[in-house]
C-alpha cells in the first residue's frame, strides 16, 4: 500500500510539470528574459554621489525592468520576433553634459543633469529612463525615420507612463507635427484617440520595421499627417 501512495504522488507531480511545460510552449513569449547591467562610472562626482544616495541600484533596476515590460504593451510586442535582439540593456551613470542618450543597447544618464536637478528626482529620472528605453525597442525604418517622429515616439511612451514634465508644452502647441520630443509626443497622443481602440502608435511602429513612409498615416488614420496636423491644431483653438 505504501509503494500505490508514493507511485500515485509522483504521478501528480509528473503532470503538473507537464501541464506547466505546455503552458509555457503555448504562451506568448511576453516575459522573455532580459538582463540589466548598471554601471556607475562617475561615483566620485556630485552627481554620482547623489545617484547612489538618492537613486541607486534597486530602484534604477526596478525602473529598467518596468520601462521594459511598458514599452512592450506599448508597442504590443508579444514575443520576441516582434522586437529587436536584445538580451542585455546596459545603464551607464557618467560624468557628460547633456540629460541622456541611448546607442544600441545602452543608456547614458548624465551625473551632471542629476547633480543639478531641483525637482523630484526619482520621477525625473523614471521618464528619462522610460524615453530612452524605448529607443532600444523602437523601430526606425533602416534610419529613414525623421529624427522627429524617433524622439516624439519616444516622449509618447514617457507620456503615458505619467511621468510629464512641468516644461512640457500643453497639448494642441507646436509649430509642426514632426518638432520632436513633447511637441510631437502630444500629436500623437491626439492621433492614438483616433484609432478605435486598434493602437495607433504601435502599429505605426510596426510598420517601421523596415522602412518608413509618411503615407503611413492615411493607411492607418485615412488621413495625410498634414491634415491631421491642421485638425489637431484646430482642435485645441481656444
Amino acid at each position: 500500500m505504501q509503494y500505490i501512495v508514493i507511485h500515485h504522488t509522483m504521478s501528480k507531480h509528473a503532470i503538473m510539470f507537464m501541464l506547466l511545460m505546455l503552458i509555457l510552449a503555448v504562451l506568448p513569449q511576453t516575459f522573455a528574459m532580459v538582463e540589466y547591467n548598471i554601471t556607475n562610472t562617475a561615483a566620485q562626482t556630485l552627481g554620482g554621489i547623489r545617484y547612489e544616495n538618492q537613486i541607486g541600484f534597486k530602484y534604477a533596476k526596478h525602473t529598467l525592468k518596468s520601462s521594459n515590460l511598458f514599452i512592450w504593451r506599448i508597442f504590443q510586442q508579444r514575443n520576441k520576433a516582434e522586437r529587436a535582439n536584445v538580451t542585455l540593456v546596459h545603464l551607464f551613470i557618467d560624468d557628460m553634459d547633456g540629460v541622456a542618450y541611448c546607442e544600441d543597447d545602452e543608456i547614458h544618464v548624465s551625473t551632471n543633469y542629476i547633480a543639478g536637478y531641483e525637482g523630484d528626482l526619482l520621477k525625473e529620472f523614471s521618464g528619462v529612463i522610460y524615453h530612452e528605453m524605448t529607443h532600444v525597442w523602437q523601430w526606425s525604418g533602416n534610419g529613414s525615420t525623421p529624427s522627429g517622429l524617433i524622439e516624439g515616439i519616444a516622449d509618447f511612451v514617457r507620456l503615458k507612463a505619467g511621468y510629464i514634465p512641468s516644461h512640457w508644452v500643453k497639448p494642441g502647441q507646436g509649430d509642426k507635427w514632426d518638432q520632436g520630443y513633447d511637441v510631437t509626443a502630444r500629436f500623437l497622443d491626439y492621433c492614438e484617440g483616433l484609432d478605435s481602440g486598434f493602437g495607433f502608435v504601435a502599429e505605426l511602429n510596426k510598420k517601421m520595421r523596415y522602412a518608413y513612409s509618411v503615407d503611413y498615416f492615411v493607411d492607418l488614420l485615412g488621413k495625410t499627417v498634414d491634415q491631421l496636423w491642421s485638425d489637431y491644431k484646430a482642435a485645441y483653438i481656444s
